[in-house]
């Protein structure tokens, strides 16, 4: 008995192990794949042959096309990677701070305080890395005042999640002012556009200033990721195991917050990411964080990467991305939840 119960212990870790490894294959795979479809389609071993040349392996390929690969698809592909992994692990935990499974990265308005940043850049006709610059600053005060409007303890963690609707309330406001009073012309369709989420504006110049926070929050959530399990505990029960309830919250909200805000500023508003792939990732893992959040980064990663593939290659215009993530979004999630035991009739 005891020989066959080690044996399925081992069979269990080595099933485990297998899926640790494709979880990271997974967004690797679709990244290379991407590199080699659009309007100028490259195959997988040019790609290939591409990324040897590079390591000084072997010949490139024509400089159009090591143009449009390294210089125009490679970082269009990483902020993608970069946005998926950071707005699902910003929804992972905020589900699981809130005890609420509808919460999302927007849930302390931080979305909405970002995008009034960069529309109120784009009236200001800052360039590209000024806009960015004011979206973040400005996702982060949002965060800031939502955090003054909800702080009581007495009141539970749940006041938070009030302030953010009020803090995202008046920042959509914000938003519809600024589209009031911009020029018809030019501004409002570029205001426009950008709240409906693109990477059209991706390089490398903006990755360096946004990415830093995305991997920074992404290292920190994965060092605490065993701590993570215990947020929806009161704090009497987070004591009793050692653990400093508020913070653990503190740094879960610093975290997912500079996430968040530096997704916005790069790339606008996404939605969808941050809701649906931490619940399909629940539904094969459970809740428990230390299996749950790394599945929620790479799948989520994999997921924009494939969504952001589909809106520049569909058709010769080029879709928002944030039209494509509600349209496969919505319907999958409907089928989602009435496969689970809260949206059974």
């Amino acid at each position: 008995m005891k020989a066959s119960f080690l044996g399925k212990q081992n069979h269990k870790q080595d099933f485990s192990r297998k899926w640790d490894f494709f979880l990271v294959l997974i967004p690797l795979v679709v990244a290379l794949l991407a590199l080699g479809i659009g309007r100028i389609n490259v195959s997988p071993l040019e790609v290939l042959q591409s990324i040897g040349a590079h390591l000084g392996l072997g010949d490139a390929l024509s400089p159009q096309i090591e143009v449009v690969l390294w210089n125009i698809r490679l970082p269009r592909i990483l902020l993608a990677l970069f946005v998926g992994a950071g707005l699902s692990a910003a929804g992972c935990v905020f589900q699981s701070l809130f005890s609420n499974p509808l919460a999302t990265p927007d849930t302390l308005g931080v979305a909405s305080g970002a995008g009034f940043g960069a529309a109120l850049g784009i009236l200001l006709e800052l360039p590209f890395l000024g806009v960015q610059m004011v979206s973040l600053l400005f996702g982060i005060v949002a965060v800031m005042l939502t955090v003054l409007a909800g702080s009581s303890r007495q009141q539970g963690i749940n006041r938070f999640v009030l302030a953010g609707i009020m803090m995202g309330s008046l920042f959509s406001a914000l938003i519809s002012l600024v589209k009031f009073t911009a020029d018809t012309e030019n501004q409002l369709p570029a205001i426009t556009y950008w709240l409906m989420g693109n990477l059209d504006s991706a390089n490398y110049y903006s990755l360096l200033l946004g990415l830093p926070f995305i991997l920074g929050g992404i290292i920190v959530l994965w060092l605490l990721r065993w701590r993570i399990n215990l947020l929806p505990l009161s704090e009497d029960e987070a004591r009793s195991n050692g653990v400093n309830i508020w913070n653990l919250r503190i740094i879960t909200v610093l975290c997912a917050t500079a996430m968040t805000a530096s997704c916005v500023s790069m790339c606008g508003q996404v939605g969808w990411v941050g809701l649906l792939v931490p619940h399909l990732c629940r539904m094969k893992w459970g809740n428990n964080h230390l299996k749950l959040l790394p599945a929620s980064i790479f799948i989520g990663a994999a997921f924009l990467v494939m969504v952001d593939t589909a809106a520049r290659s569909i058709s010769a215009a080029e879709f928002p991305i944030s039209i494509l993530t509600a349209i496969i979004g919505a319907p999958f999630f409907i089928v989602l939840m009435r496969h689970t035991e809260g949206w059974k009739q």
